[in-house]
């Protein structure tokens, strides 16, 4: 079964891609497609078109929604230009669309070699950027993206640059083995960033 759109809470999550350049420690693409919280299986047969994509959001009663969230098995600014497409026609078809978010890994300039952020201007109203860690050793040891360090200066110019753009952007850790001055040190980077720190609570198998 193609997920392109899934609950989750009280949020309506969209699922575009199974591309990812991480290969992240915790992550479920690492133990297999299935046991996701979110849904029974996301991994794509295929990439909808954004057409199809389109069609399954319209579909839905999308008032019933707080958010409406890029975030599903892959790294949801692979389709970038796609994304931003399509909240661009769900403004004009929905009139009170709910917040649109982005959880992304950072990387998308990376990634498409080019600044993405302008484009996030009047479209996304919150980012949220997976941080994993408080220095470059220890996000590539968790993370491992394939670009490596050069992923975490990415990161981190990503973040910087979207702040422009973006009304909120945070950047989250999880507090497992996270002493508290590595949380502070953590905080302080998103301050300079101009970014808010959220710590996700460490919840055990």
């Amino acid at each position: 079964m193609e997920t392109i759109s899934y609950e989750y809470g009280d949020a309506l999550y969209v699922n575009l891609t199974n591309r990812c350049d991480c290969a992240c420690i915790f992550c479920l693409r690492n133990n297999g497609h299935k046991g996701s919280i979110y849904a029974d299986d996301l991994w794509l047969e295929h990439e909808p078109s954004r057409e199809e994509a389109l069609r399954d959001l319209l579909s839905r009663d999308l008032s019933r929604y707080t958010e409406l969230v890029f975030c599903g098995f892959g790294e949801p600014t692979y389709r970038i230009d796609d994304l931003l497409w399509l909240v661009d026609e769900l403004k004009k078809a929905v009139p009170h669309l709910p917040p649109v978010r982005i959880n992304t890994n950072g990387h998308a300039n990376l990634i498409h070699g080019r600044d993405v952020t302008p484009g996030l201007a009047g479209r996304i109203d919150v980012l949220s950027i997976s941080l994993n860690g408080s220095t470059p050793e220890e996000y590539v040891a968790v993370t491992r993206p394939r670009e490596g360090a050069k992923a975490w200066d990415a990161m981190l110019d990503f973040t910087r640059s979207a702040a422009q753009y973006v009304p909120t952007v945070m950047m989250t850790i999880v507090n497992k083995d996270k002493t508290p001055e590595e949380i502070e040190a953590c905080r302080r980077m998103c301050e300079r960033l101009g970014a808010t720190l959220r710590v996700r609570e460490y919840i055990p198998d």
